[in-house]
């Protein structure tokens, strides 16, 4: 008896801490459009599963980019910006930020810009010198910075994803389910942070169309991805690009031509979608530990976007063995794919637009 008594007060502890203990998150009820099935358009295939790999030197080369002179970059956890020739050789380090490199651009002036989930927006020049270009908003510091574009004029467009929680605790925003994000923009010119999109659900990958007339900016916590026109008729209005995502978009990046490259960091999850209505259970998961909280499922994805937002790609691996993609860029024909979690780059041709 003593030993079901004991057990009892243990598990009524648990649940009293699962059910009365304060959290720092206050959830949101929503809901999300039925995901789509991964069919049709979107029909699961081994795409990514056989594709050359170039080692990185570490972890989590988050989003990839390429140099005028064909170099790839990419950003690692440990706070190093790794560089190499396109087929792997050469690697070494190019920078280091101290921080969490994540979405990566080069200005016109060849410098490389970074959108530090730590630092903020910085810059860091053909030695590998690196400033910080801004690390705050009307006062407040930035939170957590992700993506970036660079406009031909010289503006820098990034998202902040959360400006309550950072890259390391991510999944707390998700859990909130509440438009913490926005798009910003940085004129060098005028070493000035302005706000150009507001009320997003984690702002993520961003875009410039190649005419300049339009930005795109991913939320993924809605599974969609915004436009918001720049020029025209229609200069300062925002509407859907596309939306009921089959996953969770991450990185942008377009070709400079007729096409944009969608990293989903994992396809939906049903369990996800079917809490969005009850915030007191994600109260309730937030006292989890990490390893019983859910988690991206190990499932490569890439979309091509034309300007439409049409799918004209389908590019996937259901095995496991490269997932969370979060970055894909295109450079002369061949597509290289960046991961959070994984230690290589995958890259492949690209392959023919379907029918």
């Amino acid at each position: 008896m003593p030993a079901i008594s004991v057990f009892v007060g243990i598990v009524g502890a648990i649940l009293l801490y699962l059910l009365l203990w304060p959290v720092p998150i206050k959830p949101v009820k929503w809901a999300p459009p039925q995901a789509p099935r991964l069919e049709g358009e979107f029909s699961v295939n081994q795409i990514l599963a056989q594709v050359e790999r170039l080692p990185v030197g570490g972890l989590g080369p988050e989003d990839v980019i390429f140099d005028g002179q064909g170099r790839l970059y990419a950003g690692l956890e440990d706070g190093r910006i790794v560089r190499m020739q396109r087929d792997g050789s050469e690697l070494g380090t190019f920078a280091n930020t101290g921080g969490r490199p994540l979405g990566l651009a080069f200005d016109a002036g060849g410098n490389l810009i970074i959108a530090d989930a730590d630092n903020g927006l910085l810059s860091v020049d053909p030695a590998g010198q690196h400033k910080v270009l801004t690390d705050s908003f009307e006062g407040r510091k930035l939170v957590f910075s992700n993506h970036v574009d660079v406009a031909v004029d010289g503006t820098i467009c990034f998202s902040e994803s959360s400006d309550r929680f950072t890259f390391h605790d991510y999944v707390s925003d998700f859990l909130e389910s509440r438009a913490n994000g926005r798009l910003l923009a940085y004129d060098p010119a005028k070493n000035e942070t302005r706000l150009v999109l507001d009320d997003l659900y984690f702002a993520n990958g961003v875009a410039v169309s190649p005419d300049q007339s339009y930005v795109l900016v991913a939320e993924g916590g809605r599974y969609r991805i915004r436009r918001l026109w720049l020029t025209g008729a229609k200069a300062g209005e925002n509407e859907m690009f596309i939306e009921n995502l089959p996953g969770f978009p991450d990185n942008l990046h377009s070709n400079g031509r007729d096409l944009y490259w969608l990293a989903l960091i994992s396809p939906r999850k049903s369990i996800v979608d079917g809490l969005a209505g009850r915030p007191f259970l994600r109260k309730m998961i937030y006292r989890l530990p990490d390893a019983l909280k859910p988690a991206p499922d190990q499932h490569g994805f890439v979309l091509g976007l034309n300007h439409d937002g049409e799918v004209v790609h389908n590019l996937q691996d259901s095995s496991g063995s490269f997932a969370e993609t979060s970055g894909a860029i295109e450079h002369e024909g061949v597509l290289y794919i960046g991961s959070l979690s994984g230690d290589v780059i995958e890259c492949l041709p690209v392959p023919a637009a379907k029918e």
